[in-house]
């Protein structure tokens, strides 16, 4: 049984279709990303699993059951870390649990354990304003994390960072997840952090968005800071090459 089924998904937004005929799986413990070109309706898949948005024809199911409502099965990180400035990091990490219920003191004892896990120990007390970015996201994922929902789905998340902290970040969160085995959906413009985290990605098509390949990544990890396969290049280019053909732009 998949964590996650999305089978024939269509949706439209204000007269303008988005999603055509989407179906994708996502197996329990698998990390599967999706690239596609700017604006395809990746982020708007997001929100139909949030329950945001309600689709047009289609099903979604986790653990083979009809996604409803009442479901809690995603924990969801944006593009931007959303940290609450008037907040301290441990009161922002806690915030998706203190939403669900869970008294803050209650919420601080559960969460306190995992800062050293993130690379945040000696800094619960400090505001956002006082971290680095690369700091901060580690800080928003434990937020995501620490929700203890069956699927993680994450948004570009390294997308505004630098290019030295996002392959940081990229670095740290493969050694997280080769820990944990969180069922991860990840959407990204970025070939080469697909190719390195990724068990297999899908390839979306300009709005509205139809799955146009679907792609292996058989290498073992870690895949980061060491010499990968010729293979592994070649798929990079066979994906970026898949792109650009949506784009229209092969120069």
């Amino acid at each position: 049984m998949n964590a996650l089924d999305i089978t024939n998904v269509s949706l439209t937004l204000g007269g303008t279709p988005v999603l055509d005929d989407i179906s994708l799986r996502v197996e329990k413990g698998e990390f599967v990303s999706i690239l596609g070109p700017s604006g395809c309706g990746k982020s708007s898949l997001f929100r139909l699993l949030t329950g945001a948005l309600t689709p047009d024809r289609g099903t979604i199911c986790v653990n083979g059951a009809p996604l409803s409502s009442k479901s809690r099965a995603f924990a969801f990180m944006p593009q931007r870390d959303a940290l609450m400035p008037w907040r301290r990091i441990i009161d922002n990490v806690i915030l998706g649990l203190e939403v669900q219920g869970m008294d803050r003191g209650e919420a601080r004892v559960r969460v306190l354990p995992l800062f050293s896990t993130f690379g945040l120990e000696g800094f619960e007390q400090h505001y956002p304003a006082q971290l680095s970015g690369g700091m901060r996201q580690r800080a928003a994922l434990l937020r995501t994390i620490v929700q203890d929902r069956p699927i993680q789905l994450l948004d570009e998340p390294f997308g505004a960072l630098d290019a030295l902290t996002r392959a940081e970040m990229q670095g740290w969160l493969e050694s997280r997840w080769r820990q944990a085995h969180w069922t991860t959906l990840l959407v990204t413009h970025d070939v080469r952090e697909a190719v390195a985290l990724s068990d297999r990605i899908y390839v979306f098509s300009r709005r509205p968005a139809r799955i146009i390949a679907e792609f292996n990544v058989p290498w073992l990890r870690p895949r980061l800071g060491r010499a990968l396969p010729a293979e592994a290049s070649q798929l990079e280019a066979q994906l970026l090459d898949t792109l650009l053909a949506q784009t229209g732009d092969r120069s």
